[in-house]
């Protein structure tokens, strides 16, 4: 019985990986299947089942299931382990925090790449991901003109070597002070 419990939490590990890998790449729903899976073969209690439920939150909100991700993250708050109820909150108060106004031109959008087949990357039309605008026409930048070097004023004026006189002065007052 014993290999049975082994098993299941070497399958853990290597859908957690898998999950992990999955989302880093963007594939969001092949990410909450391998979480979903890794969870069904740890449970739910132990502390690799609460880092990939942390995983999975993420999951979710990223798939576009910001609900999901919520009720997930009500129930780690509950976690045995202190580490994830602690994580669970800070990823709920990300999840949970108000949506800020700003400009359209502002942001980039990211692209759900998830439903793209490995064959499907070469046909990927980059064009429809590219910002339409037009850019307004510049001027073309003139080279600078090299400077005369006649004309720099190379006089020494004194001030260099007076600010070195006063810090002199400063540090052998500070000497005899000791």
């Amino acid at each position: 019985m014993p290999s049975d419990a082994s098993d299941n939490l070497a399958q853990a590990k290597a859908l957690h990986e898998a999950g992990q890998g999955a989302f880093e790449r963007g594939n969001y729903r092949e990410a909450v299947a391998a979480f979903e899976a890794g969870i069904q073969l740890i449970g739910r209690g132990t502390a690799l089942g609460g880092s990939i439920q942390l995983w999975l939150m993420n999951a979710y909100f990223a798939a576009n299931r910001p609900s999901d991700a919520i009720a997930l993250g009500e129930i780690l708050a509950k976690h045995p382990d202190r580490e994830i109820r602690k994580q669970s909150k800070r990823i709920m108060e990300i999840l949970q925090a108000p949506k800020l106004k700003h400009r359209e031109d502002w942001t980039t959008p990211i692209p759900d790449l998830s439903d793209l087949e490995a064959g499907d990357a070469k046909t990927l039309n980059r064009s429809k991901y590219v910002n339409t605008k037009v850019a307004p026409q510049s001027r073309p930048v003139e080279a600078p003109q090299p400077e005369d070097l006649s004309q720099i004023n190379t006089r020494d004026n004194g001030f260099l070597w007076l600010s070195l006189v006063v810090v002199v002065l400063i540090l052998g007052e500070l000497w005899l002070l000791r």
